[in-house]
């Protein structure tokens, strides 16, 4: 419904804010994503001609952007490799040995160094797939896991 209503980045930068709050509302957080979505667009228009770059530092700039979705962005829709590194993924990689930090940028170090490149993009996206249906926060499902020889949370 929201790509129906607002089919360009000139839409979104003028939706007015509460009725932009209302369309959003059921995915959560609903008014700082508002702000957001509008303040990115206008930025987007202003600096960028309506176009999303490509460079971390730039999308990090962005309302609302910050490296995990930078990074995201990043890798589908411009092809540059990195890692995103959410809830999933800092969660596995401990559990997996991958790291032992707890912190996402140092997660991220961790796994660029041991992940390659032509990989990352997908790596990411496996783990949230892996997170959500097998590895699970309070509830893992370690005996369906093609992974158990290698997990270190199953290996003790």
């Amino acid at each position: 419904d929201l790509v129906k209503k607002y089919k360009t980045c000139e839409d979104y930068a003028n939706a007015d804010l509460e009725e932009l709050m209302q369309d959003v509302k059921s995915t959560g957080f609903y008014r700082n994503k508002a702000k957001n979505i509008i303040g990115t667009c206008k930025i987007l228009l202003e600096k960028y001609n309506g176009n999303v770059p490509s460079d971390m530092e730039k999308l990090t700039e962005l309302p609302g952007v910050g490296r995990k979705i930078a990074s995201l962005i990043r890798g589908d829709v411009f092809g540059i490799p990195g890692i995103v590194v959410d809830t999933h993924c800092m969660r596995l990689s401990r559990r997996m040995g991958l790291t032992k930090e707890t912190e996402q940028h140092k997660i991220e170090k961790d796994l660029v160094k041991k992940i390659p490149k032509d990989y990352q993009t997908l790596f990411c996206h496996q783990m949230v797939e892996h997170g959500r249906k097998y590895c699970q926060a309070r509830k893992p499902y370690c005996d369906e896991c093609i992974l158990n020889d290698i997990c270190r949370k199953r290996l003790k």
